[in-house]
Parts: C-alpha cells; sequence; structure tokens
C-alpha cells in the first residue's frame, strides 16, 4: 500500500492555507550520508519533506508559494534530471516529467537549478517559511539567498522576505495528527513489528548470541519490505538495564531476561515495540514478580489515552503503581507519595513513558502548550512504554533482584472511543508469553 498524491496535496493545501498570502516555503530532503570510502548509508527521505511530496530520492527541494491574495499557491519541485549513465549505477529517476506527471507538481525544475530560480521566487515575497538549524549546510544557502534578496530591496526597492519564519510551528502540528490513511500505514508497520517480536519469542535459546535473535527480527522486516525504523536493541541479562545497548554482541543466557525495543518502518511510517521474556521460556519468581509490576504500570497508562486527559497523566500512572509495587516487593522503603515527588523511584525508572510516533519514531509536535501539558486529541498516536531497571551493582537491593531490566511498549492511537492499541497483536502477559515459548519449543523437538 502507498499513500495516494491526493494525500499529499491535501497537505500542501492545508500548509498553504496556514503561510497566508505573499509566502514561501522551502522545504529540502535530507543529504546524502557517507558510510565509508565510496559507499554511503542508505538514503532515507527528510520526514517533512516527504510528508509533502510522497517523493524519496536525493537531492530534491520542494518549494511553495501563495499567490498575493492568499487564494491560490504553486508547488514546485527541483529534483535531479533523467540520466541514462547515471541511472545504470544508482538506479531510476522521476525526472522533471516525473516530478509533474507523477508526484502532481505545478513546475518541476532540475536540482542544479535551484541557486538560480530560487532568487526569483523569492522576490515579491513577504514571509519565508522555512526550518531553521536542521540541515547547516542547507541553512547557509538559503541565508546566501536572502542576502542577495535583500541587495535587490536596496538597489530596487523590490519586496524580499521580511521575516523567516519557523516552519515547524506549522508543519510539525499538521504531522501530530494522523489521518485514516496514516494510521493504516503505522498499524501495518506495527503488525509487522509483531510479528517480528512474536519470531525473536519462538526462536530464542540460551547460548544464542544477540545479535543472532536481532537477525530474527530482521528477517521478518525484510521479508515484508522494511527496515528498522531505529537501531535495535536487543539485551540479555544485566543488558537490559542499559537504555540503549546497541552492541548486541553478547551471549543469551539460560535464566535470563532479554529485551528487545526494536520495530520496523512501512514507506516511513514507524512503529515502536518493547518485549521482555525468558531467555528459556519460563520467569522465575522475581522476574515474573517486577514483570507484572511493569505490566499493570502499562495497561492502567494506556487505558488513561483518552480525549481530554494531559499528555502526562500515563507517566503518573505508571509511576505510581510502579512505586507501590516496589514497595510492596520490599525493594523500596518509605511513603509512596513522599517518593513520587521527592523523585527517589529515577533509580529504578528514569525516562519518560512515551512519546510522539509517526514518521519520525520520536515524532514532531509540542508537548506542552504554554507552558502546560497539552491534552490527547483524535488522531494523536504514542508511545506506552513504563520500565523497571534494577542496576547489577545496587548493594541497596537484595541481589536476587539485581541485574533485571524490563520494559513493555506499545503503540496507541487517541481515538473518541478510547484508546486503540496499534501493536495489539504481540503477546505480553506471563501466561501469554510462557504458552507461546512452550508451544514453539515443543515444535521444535519434534522438527529436530
Amino acid at each position: 500500500m502507498k499513500l495516494t498524491q491526493a494525500e499529499y496535496q491535501q497537505r500542501r493545501d492545508h500548509l498553504a492555507a496556514e503561510m497566508g498570502a505573499n509566502s514561501i516555503a522551502i522545504i529540502a530532503t535530507s543529504p546524502e550520508v557517507m558510510r565509508n570510502n565510496d559507499a554511503d548509508y542508505k538514503f532515507r527521505a527528510d520526514s517533512s519533506f516527504y510528508y509533502l511530496t510522497g517523493f524519496a530520492e536525493p537531492e530534491a527541494v520542494a518549494v511553495i508559494e501563495t499567490s498575493a491574495d492568499g487564494e491560490d499557491y504553486t508547488y514546485s519541485l527541483f529534483c535531479r534530471e533523467r540520466n541514462r549513465e547515471m541511472e545504470i549505477w544508482t538506479g531510476y529517476r522521476a525526472g522533471i516529467d516525473g516530478a509533474v506527471d507523477d508526484y502532481d507538481a505545478d513546475e518541476a525544475y532540475a536540482i542544479d537549478l535551484l541557486d538560480e530560480e530560487i532568487i526569483e521566487k523569492l522576490l515579491g515575497k513577504e514571509k519565508l517559511f522555512y526550518r531553521m538549524g536542521a540541515k547547516p549546510e542547507f541553512d547557509t544557502r538559503v541565508n546566501t539567498w536572502l542576502k542577495k534578496t535583500e541587495q535587490m530591496h536596496q538597489r530596487k526597492g523590490v519586496t524580499v522576505p521580511a521575516r523567516v519564519i519557523q516552519l515547524n510551528r506549522i508543519l510539525d502540528e499538521m504531522r501530530l495528527f494522523k489521518s485514516e490513511a496514516e494510521i493504516e500505514m503505522m498499524q501495518i508497520a506495527s503488525d509487522i513489528s509483531a510479528k517480528a517480536h512474536t519470531r525473536a519469542m519462538q526462536t530464542v535459546h540460551p547460548g544464542m548470541m544477540e545479535y543472532a535473535l536481532e537477525a530474527e527480527l530482521n528477517y521478518i522486516f525484510g521479508q515484508n519490505g522494511c527496515v528498522p525504523s531505529y537501531n535495535s536493541i536487543v539485551g540479555g541479562g544485566e543488558n537490559g538495564c542499559i537504555l540503549h545497548y546497541v552492541e548486541n554482541n553478547k551471549v543469551l543466557k539460560d535464566g535470563d531476561l532479554v529485551l528487545i525495543d526494536a520495530a520496523c518502518e512501512y514507506d516511513c511510517y514507524a512503529s515502536d515495540i518493547t518485549r521482555t521474556f525468558p531467555i528459556n521460556g519460563k520467569f522465575s519468581p522475581e522476574q515474573k514478580a517486577l514483570y507484572n509490576v511493569i505490566l499493570d504500570a502499562q495497561i492502567a497508562a494506556i487505558d488513561v489515552v483518552r480525549v481530554g486527559q494531559s499528555y502526562k497523566e500515563p507517566h503518573n500512572v505508571a509511576v505510581k503503581i510502579m512505586v507501590q509495587g516496589l514497595l510492596d516487593l520490599g525493594i523500596m522503603q518509605g511513603n509512596l507519595d513522599e517518593i513520587i515527588e521527592s523523585e527517589r523511584y529515577r533509580q529504578f525508572y528514569m525516562h519518560g513513558t512515551g512519546h510522539w510516533l509517526g514518521l519520525d519514531v520520536h515524532d514532531v509536535g509540542d508537548y506542552k502548550i504554554d507552558e502546560e501539558w497539552r491534552n490527547y486529541e483524535v488522531g494523536m498516536v504514542v508511545t506506552v512504554e513504563p520500565g523497571l531497571y534494577i542496576a547489577p551493582d545496587d548493594e541497596n537491593v537484595e541481589s536476587r533482584w539485581r541485574g533485571i531490566g524490563i520494559r513493555i511498549e506499545d503503540d496507541v492511537l487517541v481515538t473518541e472511543h478510547g484508546p486503540r492499541v496499534l501493536t495489539k497483536n504481540v503477546v505480553k502477559t506471563v501466561a501469554e508469553i510462557e504458552e507461546l515459548m512452550a508451544n514453539s519449543q515443543a515444535q521444535n523437538l519434534i522438527k529436530n
């Protein structure tokens, strides 16, 4: 499935209306990045550029110009020209004609003409919308264009942009609210990621390397034409206590848990899942006790992802349940409210409970409005991911609890009827996990 060009046009319509009359917006895609000598990382378009164009090639810039009365706008796409020799080496290009015919640009230019043509487009405009600070090298080019137009203003009195406005003030807020088509893309990404986590539970065994388990995830991603949304975390045992552990190069040991934070993106739309499960298929009493504390916290936190609730409420709910659980287990001592107020719990839970999700894993959009946490609205997608990490060298905790890291994460859509969990297709209760892993182990024995 792909989004239609009508969807991208609706977004450009919305942006142009927000820009107002006599304005221009410049949106560049990501630069290509060298991996090492004569080899680049696989190209991935800038999210905001892709959001407005659906154009996935490198070396491209979109320009939107509104008319003097604000009733109309022109969408221009600067891109690479068709080049038979280069296409033999690096693949087919849309070219100038394709930019118009296939991507609905009103006009298209060779990217080599950008410095020349953009000056004419800036002249006569009152406002420039641009995301400053995101791409330093391109910022320099934009500043050069503005200096040239200012010189023309001084010599000829031509109107030039007197204001440069951060484009993200409009575009990030647009991206925060997902359309039905976007939700469908994110559901596809979530379903594929759920299959990958299920495969990991079915194939893990003591003695396996963390990177081998990561390969099982990547197999499912690749089978479905996807790439990881971010660097996968596969942390066995105490490695699960490292929040962004990505080395994934240790042996998975019998009796340990493994924490997997991994997911794919589908046509640039991300999913984000974390599951924690026993490498040998059976939770120990201590692992089960801690796991259920976090599971209870996550389920309760998901339930408050509702229209009108504060963005911060899932975190508040999760923290309260987690702290009470640690008190009940004797891992913490003291008064519940005092522990929360003083944030003493942060020795075990040091991150937030979620973030926006969309074209970026940590998607754009303000979390606060006028310094107050904003409320959830229909169409927002947020992760809910409480965690608990007891350091292996924490001598204030009994040894039986040490070195256990647990996080459970799902992707949640805000609807008018309540939270919708996009990633529900991967199991997460103790009973479900143990049953799935036991059945898989039994099948593997039969095969062997």
